[in-house]
């Protein structure tokens, strides 16, 4: 797939001491699927900081534009969303968004 322009929609969060497994694990499926296939989602990924503390992860999904993900998160698009059992394991987090202006190509592509 080949990507000229979006929008990074990045979830910053640290979780509570103890919490950063069961946070990785609701990323992967609850975050998920709040953005999996919603019009105008590209694709997501998240992980966690490779420094020292494990407790800080991000989640980051990209969309087509602004619009999509005013369509998703209405009103509330410029906080962090939170699904049901976050607030308890989270001890806080960000919200921003970041215009992706560039080429970004699949590995082995023909178009370097």
């Amino acid at each position: 797939m080949e990507l000229n322009k979006a929008i990074l929609r990045i979830f910053e969060v640290r979780a509570r001491a103890g919490c950063a497994g069961l946070l990785k694990q609701k990323l992967s499926d609850t975050s998920v699927a709040v953005v999996d296939g919603k019009p105008g989602n590209l694709g997501y990924f998240f992980g966690s900081n490779l420094s020292a503390d494990e407790n800080e992860l991000v989640f980051i999904s990209v969309w087509q534009d602004l619009e999509s993900i005013k369509l998703r998160f209405g009103d509330t698009w410029q906080e962090s969303f939170l699904p049901e059992g976050y607030a308890e394991i989270i001890e806080s987090c960000s919200i921003r968004h970041v215009e992706f202006d560039g080429k970004l190509i699949e590995p082995g592509s023909s178009d370097q």
